[in-house]
């Protein structure tokens, strides 16, 4: 489209919308329509007088051609252009007849009017402005003589990957047509939302992620595709749209890793609960409604985003219960917000916003300076106002203003003391109970504190050092790992401590060594640097347009702080950070794990925390040396070798014990007695761990053709008993479980009830003998019915 903000208006609009359309698309003029407002002789004229266009193309419309958002603001009126198809899509008479045959192509906005309400106008903007926009894909559509954008060149190409991801071909059906039209159109979406950095989620942005990705995955295994499909249509769109967005081709394997993943997971239930959901539809019928419950049991149970259960249920006549679907979630959502124990009862509590009303918010000037006098304005103790405090006391003091840091942005608050003329606090945690109004928490340690009083207020200076280096350590780290990992990265949730910080952010897969070694390389050499860290503030618009990394989910006033290190780090944040990167001092990663779906969780060291941390390493790696007789930097070497050279003696150990066991399972079986057709043994073999005797009794019983071995043995106080029967026993009703069990109450222990193998154990080892001649008793009595 074109713009014009108080310069050009429909004089010049009108005409080179004109110009563009025949001269560059290359219309037929013959083939134009337009429509105008009902109302606006002007535009009419310009199209009839000065373009040339006759009078019967130009058609006047009402509410068609006035432009407006549904809500107070901008409005003007419109004129639109057309393209006559031909008699094939439909009938003659201009688009106020067929919007199919006469398609819309392009529409000229005339911004001048303000309305206060759709359609009501109340007086015009300070300038006229043009505001216009044409669709590409029906440009392309009408410039290529194709019948719809399906079978435009770039969509082509999509649709034919999830041809060959399928195995359909385009034509084989309407309803096949229908779903590989929507391969390719999502297809495109998913490509683009992830490059952007979206991350399917349940959630905003990406929640409609998720959903197109899964709808379809689903219309993909309705056409039978048996393997993942993401991977061909991501490459086929980045294939086609590569030259115009050269930025796809190096995220390509984070798309495509992303994607697969996700498809991966819904492909796991899909089927599960797509029999689920048919067998709810059968038993309805059609023109039925489909439960709120079941709906909610596929999305919370099958992962079906309630639009795709919408979907399917509309396929056969039904509607969603869309109102008990929702009472669902809401549920759902009140259980979790009552699991939560982080949220104090006292949060909420009145007493807090009487504070607030009377006194108004704490002046925080805790960025420039860590002490200051001031007022004590408020004091809490046990969830009430009182006027003072004695020692001993455990309270909350407000006053009119602190250096004290309160909890919030993922930073901890301070701790520190407060003085007054009667009396000492100990701050042990600074809140906001309520936005804007700092709460001082912790003890009275001497005399007592009063309402009124001038307080000397005092931050612990070394924690607060500490603690905004971990911040603006997260700060790097988080850019380290964009850089890294991808551009998707995005903050999830933090925690910033002193000398430490937890980073929780988005990411499909665990990262590997190397990404971890090269996420902290950066981040250190971002540290030695030593740039400049600068906080100011600035619109939220100025913040947007600058590119300011912002919290999904925080929400910002119009005017927003930002702290900005170095050129490669840009964040909304009110916390607390060192002048300069140098500052942090070492930044030591010691963790990485995954805390949730396409969610992962670093951890790092910083500061002296993190000096403290790598000489405790390196006292290891000294006293392993020490053990090991090399030196510090061939402890790796020689730990393999001696990893190495105990798995061999293992090995080793592992085949004598075999052949011993062997041989002793030989010796049991030759010792078996006979009864009838069946062979019975009953052996000790005392010292053998639980495992060892489970395989001893299995080689004992291979050698003896049909029969049943039980096998003792008497380990750290306590006995061990295995029974193993033979399978022509156990098809005869024989039990392994029901031999051993009388002998295993002997020693005092149960067993497992598995008719071919039977494992007992009890603490009485000094009965063994006793348990193993009732196991003989057992035996000898099922063999012999």
């Amino acid at each position: 489209g074109n713009f014009s903000f108080g310069d050009y208006f429909k004089e010049k609009a009108i005409p080179w919308a004109y110009e563009f359309s025949t001269e560059v698309l290359g219309f037929d003029p013959e083939r134009l329509w337009f429509t105008v407002h009902q109302s606006d002789d002007e535009a009419a004229a310009l199209w009839i007088d000065q373009v040339g266009v006759p009078a019967k193309r130009v058609q006047r419309r009402d509410r068609d051609n006035f432009w407006q958002m549904g809500v107070a603001g901008p409005a003007g009126l419109s004129s639109e252009l057309f393209y006559d198809r031909g008699p094939a899509y439909g009938e003659a008479g201009g688009p106020v007849v067929d919007e199919e045959r006469f398609m819309e192509f392009w529409n000229l906005v005339f911004m001048q009017y303000v309305q206060d309400e759709p359609y009501h106008v109340v007086g015009d903007l300070p300038a006229k402005s043009i505001d216009t926009g044409s669709g590409l894909e029906r440009v392309a559509l009408l410039t290529q003589g194709v019948e719809n954008v399906f079978a435009t060149d770039l969509v082509q190409t999509v649709l034919a990957a999830g041809e060959r991801a399928t195995g359909v071909r385009y034509g084989a059906s309407g309803a096949a047509d229908v779903s590989l039209r929507i391969l390719a159109d999502h297809g495109r979406a998913i490509t683009f939302l992830i490059a952007d950095g979206v991350v399917p989620s349940n959630e905003g942005r990406g929640y409609v992620l998720r959903r197109l990705l899964r709808r379809a995955v689903r219309h993909a295994w309705q056409l039978g595709a048996e393997r993942a499909v993401t991977p061909q249509l991501v490459d086929a769109t980045i294939a086609v749209m590569s030259p115009g967005y050269p930025a796809l081709r190096g995220a390509r394997d984070g798309i495509v890793e992303m994607a697969e993943r996700e498809e991966m997971r819904f492909r796991r239930t899909l089927e599960s609960g797509h029999t689920l959901l048919a067998g709810e539809i059968e038993g309805i019928g059609e023109g039925g409604v489909l439960p709120g419950a079941t709906a909610f049991k596929l999305h919370d149970t099958f992962g079906f985003p309630v639009e795709l259960t919408e979907e399917i249920a509309a396929e056969k006549g039904l509607v969603v219960d869309r109102g008990g679907f929702d009472a669902e979630m809401a549920a759902q959502r009140d259980r979790a917000r009552a699991a939560r124990t982080k949220a104090s009862n006292t949060e909420a509590a009145p007493v807090y916003r009487e504070i607030l009303d009377a006194h108004g918010a704490s002046g925080f000037v805790g960025y420039e300076i860590l002490e200051v006098d001031s007022e004590v304005v408020a004091i809490v103790r046990d969830g009430a106002a009182v006027a003072s405090a004695p020692a001993g006391a455990e309270v909350e003091v407000f006053f009119a203003g602190t250096p004290f840091y309160a909890e919030s942005g993922g930073q901890v608050g301070d701790t520190g003391g407060a003085a007054t003329e009667t009396g000492i606090m100990r701050i042990t945690d600074t809140q906001l109970p309520v936005p804007g109004l700092h709460g001082h928490r912790g003890q009275v340690e001497s005399g007592n504190l009063m309402v009124g009083q001038r307080a000397r207020l005092s931050v612990d200076a070394g924690r607060r050092e500490r603690i905004r280096k971990s911040h603006t350590g997260t700060h790097i780290l988080h850019s380290a790992l964009r850089e890294v990992v991808g551009p998707h990265v995005q903050q999830a949730g933090s925690l910033v401590e002193s000398g430490r910080l937890r980073f929780d952010f988005s990411h499909f897969a665990g990262l590997d060594e190397e990404q971890i070694l090269a996420v902290e390389h950066l981040a250190n050499e971002r540290v030695i640097e030593n740039s400049a860290v600068r906080a100011y503030q600035v619109s939220r618009a100025e913040a947007d347009e600058m590119g300011a990394l912002a919290f999904f989910g925080d929400k910002y006033g119009e005017q927003v702080r930002i702290v900005e290190a170095g050129a490669y780090s840009r964040e909304l944040c009110g916390g607390t950070h060192v002048p300069t990167t140098g500052q942090i001092g070492p930044l030591i990663v010691v963790g990485e794990s995954s805390i949730g779906s396409n969610l992962r969780r670093i951890e790092a060291f910083t500061g002296s925390a993190a000096y403290e941390y790598l000489t405790g390493l390196r006292r290891q790696l000294d006293n392993a040396a020490g053990h090991l007789r090399v030196r510090p930097e061939e402890v790796g070497n020689a730990a393999a070798g001696l990893v190495a050279r105990t798995r061999a003696q293992e090995a080793r150990i592992e085949a004598y014990e075999e052949q011993a066991r062997s041989r002793l399972a030989a010796d049991i079986a030759a010792g078996a007695e006979t009864i009838g057709a069946a062979r019975v043994v009953v052996a000790e073999a005392s010292g053998f761990n639980p495992e060892a005797l489970r395989l001893l009794a299995l080689q004992v019983r291979d050698r003896l053709g049909s029969g049943i071995a039980i096998i003792g043995a008497q380990r750290d106080g306590k006995a061990g008993l295995v029974a193993v029967v033979t399978r022509d026993l156990v098809a005869k009703g024989i039990s392994a479980a029901t031999v051993l069990g009388p002998a295993a109450k002997v020693v005092g222990g149960g067993g497992s009830r598995d008719p071919e193998l039977c494992q007992a154990g009890g603490p009485h080892g000094d009965r063994l003998g006793d348990a193993l001649a009732e196991a003989r008793r057992s035996a000898r009595a099922a063999v012999t019915g």
